[in-house]
């Protein structure tokens, strides 16, 4: 249960990370699914078999760092084309994620709406992915990632900064310096490691199915810890 305070100057929001946090998923989820049903189905297996050998570098380069990890990640789209792939993440929204929710995350949201406090999600995933969960949710904003796009064709490059790290902070003081929001008052959620920057910059930090070292940190930190399923 989220507690009720006085509400200070400002406005409070509650900022939530995506994969991991919310619905059990990450990026990796999400290119996969399109690739394969983009892909012949006979060709699947052989496709999947030789992705399945690159696990171990992106799983090495995330615990490096996530920026970098993210950056590297989405060259995989490079050359699929824009606009069915898009069509996919609006047509797989069940699949992807609405299925994934985790029904804590939910009931947290819903508290926060309740309270009239903005509901703001910031995520590493792609926009195009994020807003049919943004419109779901009624979410306030999505703080999310972009690919380019050339010829009808993604580029694998992004024309926005990842939000991994220091960045997702830098994006909700940003958002909040422009949307009057009082950061002492409000609610940040994340599920990793690559999200303390961004539980730190709010008043209100909050820890979701934290692996061994992060329930450490919060613990040491005195941050609430949820365990959703």
């Amino acid at each position: 249960m989220v507690s009720a305070h006085p509400h200070s100057q400002g406005k409070i929001a509650a900022f939530f990370d995506v994969d991991g946090t919310i619905v059990n998923a990450t990026i990796v989820h999400y290119y996969v699914r399109f690739r394969a049903l983009l892909l012949p189905a006979f060709l699947r297996p052989f496709w999947m078999a030789g992705f399945i050998f690159k696990i171990a570098y992106y799983f090495f380069l995330d615990k490096v760092s996530r920026t970098t990890f993210n950056r590297v990640f989405y060259r995989n789209y490079r050359g699929m084309d824009a606009q069915k792939v898009k069509r996919l993440a609006r047509e797989e929204f069940d699949t992807l994620l609405h299925s994934r929710l985790f029904s804590s995350a939910l009931e947290r949201i819903h508290e926060h709406r309740k309270r009239g406090e903005l509901v703001v999600l910031v995520t590493g995933s792609l926009d195009f992915i994020i807003q049919p969960l943004a419109d779901y949710l009624h979410s306030d904003a999505a703080l999310t990632v972009q690919l380019a796009e050339e010829n009808g064709r993604f580029t694998g490059e992004l024309i926005t900064p990842p939000l991994g790290g220091e960045e997702k902070a830098h994006a909700i003081k940003a958002f909040s310096l422009t949307h009057g929001i009082n950061l002492t008052s409000s609610y940040a959620y994340g599920d990793s490691r690559a999200d303390l920057p961004m539980l730190r910059c709010v008043g209100h930090p909050v820890v979701v199915n934290p692996q061994k070292t992060l329930r450490q940190i919060a613990v040491a930190s005195g941050w609430e810890i949820q365990d959703w399923t």
